[in-house]
């Protein structure tokens, strides 16, 4: 009788371990369970589904939030609880609005409908912030449908709506390309990616630059801008030389000498366009208004050159990011504002309309992080390094609503309230970035063509003794970056570790910069 009792047992032990590992690690490698990582990852959306009315479910619900989650994105442990939870909230977020359509996987920006919005609730503002983030997914049809879905599928629609917003859509396209190396797919849509270039200098080319409402850019009510004159803006001609450039290098992979040369002249007049926009008075990139002249204040999106490395790199530009630190220029305690702090205009149109008069918006914020990461890792004149980090931090703070995660729309830049209040359309407002953030600037990971991987961690030297960074999808390998100042955190050696496909390819002693074969 014992002896049936103890077998009995151990049936029912093996069979509930079996459920547990199917429900708390699919498809995981042993090395990744031994490592601990996905138990971080089991934990926060634990958290964040208790915390989840869930009022709108998309493709993937929460229940089946945590499978699509360790199925997909590459897994953080950090000593910043803040970073550490914005980064999985964040993806916690970005999967709430996955949606099937007819046409394709599709990433909507509101989780809720709205009248200005496109077929199955689909906008195009954010479509670069999406694709950078969703860049680090490791099942690429996601963003390959997404991609093909405004590229194609809203081309052949009696009224397209691609063009609704400015975009930067064939830079991020091209840069989705360096993390997953599929050179096919990126040229199969080279000739969807001229035609839609023409069509932007079709409808709103000016001379050798481009127009923009500042509504078109998706910063309506702003200092400079205007919903009715066709200024011109540092946000369109700064979208539209990265695309340019990309069309050139996907031209130059396709072998198309006629488009790849094209493209570049047609990089090489933006830029020289864009440097009219420099206001050498105030050391600022400005909005030139219809009427002739430049604005006279200083907006965020002046920063927004660099996110392309369009400066030169000289001194002078590099002072236009001392206004990221000045209490009276864009730092504000919540974090960095949408128009400078002493301008007369500062929070002037009012609140709860989608102001950018000065309130804080992520999606602004997300652009002037890439640009500042760009500037302290290509360009020999810049700020002080430490701001980077700070900022982030700040960002990642930013992202909460009475104690709890939270991302709305736009953000009061001294108390924190998100601005639309409680209005549910508001939140898991899909309409910036932060992972790729962490991924690509923070740790340092820069995606590029050949068989190398590039590490430039912008962490202050002395702020982390470890973290790691698991199962990153890059040029089809799985990597994972380890540091561990002093061997403790992990018990497997002190140092800088990447690991390819589980095997070391660098061992260093410091966290810094690393150039090494994939």
């Amino acid at each position: 009788m014992g002896s049936f009792k103890t077998k009995l047992l151990a049936c029912l032990l093996l069979s509930v371990n079996a459920v547990a590992q199917q429900y708390i690690a699919p498809a995981l490698t042993p090395y990744a369970i031994h490592r601990g990582t996905d138990t971080t990852l089991f934990r926060y959306v634990e958290r964040f589904n208790r915390q989840d009315s869930e009022y709108i479910k998309n493709l993937i619900d929460n229940k089946n939030a945590y499978s699509w989650l360790a199925a997909n994105i590459p897994v953080l442990q950090c000593p910043d609880s803040v970073i550490e939870q914005t980064y999985y909230y964040r993806w916690w977020t970005f999967r709430k609005h996955l949606k099937q359509t007819p046409d394709g996987y599709i990433f909507t920006e509101f989780i809720t409908p709205v009248k200005h919005a496109g077929r199955y609730n689909a906008l195009s503002c954010a479509f670069g912030h999406h694709v950078y983030e969703g860049r680090w997914l490791r099942d690429t049809q996601y963003i390959n449908q997404y991609v093909r879905y405004w590229f194609i599928k809203d081309a052949q629609q009696p009224a397209p709506r691609f063009h609704q917003f400015s975009s930067w859509a064939e830079d991020a396209v091209y840069n989705r390309f360096l993390v997953d190396g599929d050179s096919s797919f990126i040229i199969s849509l080279l000739q969807n990616m001229d035609a839609d270039y023409r069509l932007w200098k079709k409808e709103k080319g000016v001379g050798e630059g481009f127009w923009q409402f500042d509504v078109k850019d998706g910063m309506e009510e702003s200092i400079s801008g205007s919903r009715k004159e066709k200024n011109i803006r540092p946000t369109i001609n700064s979208y539209m030389y990265g695309n340019a450039s990309a069309i050139a290098k996907i031209a130059a992979m396709a072998g198309n000498d006629t488009l790849q040369q094209r493209y570049e002249r047609e990089a090489d007049t933006l830029k020289s366009f864009i440097s009219r926009l420099w206001d050498e008075d105030a050391h600022f990139y400005k909005v030139r208004l219809a009427k002739g002249p430049l604005s006279d204040a200083r907006e965020e999106l002046g920063f927004i050159p660099w996110y392309f490395n369009i400066p030169a790199d000289k001194a002078t530009y590099a002072k236009a990011w001392e206004q990221l630190t000045d209490t009276s220029g864009f730092n504000a305690p919540w974090g960095i504002t949408t128009a400078e702090r002493r301008h007369p205009a500062f929070r002037s149109h009012g609140s709860g309309g989608c102001e950018w008069d000065g309130a804080i918006w992520p999606f602004a914020t997300t652009q002037t992080l890439k640009g500042l990461a760009n500037l302290l890792t290509n360009y020999k004149y810049h700020i002080e390094p430490a701001v980077y980090y700070k900022a982030l931090h700040t960002y990642a703070n930013s992202q909460q609503k009475n104690g709890i995660p939270y991302l709305g729309e736009y953000q009061d830049e001294r108390s924190g309230y998100w601005l639309k209040g409680d209005d549910p359309r508001s939140s898991y407002y899909n309409h910036s970035g932060f992972c790729d953030l962490v991924i690509s600037d923070l740790i340092g990971l820069k995606p590029g063509t050949g068989n190398t991987i590039e590490l430039n961690p912008l962490i202050p030297s002395g702020k982390w003794d470890w973290f790691l960074l698991d199962k990153v999808p890059y040029h089809g390998h799985l990597l994972s970056i380890r540091w561990d100042k002093t061997g403790r955190k992990y018990k497997k050696g002190k140092g800088l570790y990447i690991f390819a496909d589980d095997k070391v390819i660098y061992h260093g002693d410091q966290l810094k910069h690393v150039i090494t074969k994939l």
